[in-house]
């Protein structure tokens, strides 16, 4: 099990964790045998484990003011 102390980023620990709490949610099955009931347990312990794997996204794609670049492809709005 891998120490909350020891995790690079919270914030990715709990996207990954809400994501696969829905995937539980809809169905799937447990990736590592646990006790508790609640969806978002069993996300908590499964990441915690390791048996989801997360990472955050690489900084290369940010620019100077910390945002992420926006790709130079067409609007998708309609233009008048």
């Amino acid at each position: 099990m891998i120490a909350l102390d020891q995790i690079d980023s919270k914030f990715a620990f709990v996207v990954a964790a809400a994501k696969r709490a829905r995937q539980l949610q809809a169905g799937a099955k447990p990736l590592v045998p646990t006790t508790a009931h609640k969806f978002t347990r069993m996300a908590m312990e499964e990441v915690s484990q390791g048996a989801v794997p997360f990472s955050m996204p690489s900084l290369e794609d940010e620019g100077e003011d910390g945002k992420t670049k926006k790709g130079k492809g067409k609007s998708k709005r309609a233009s008048k």
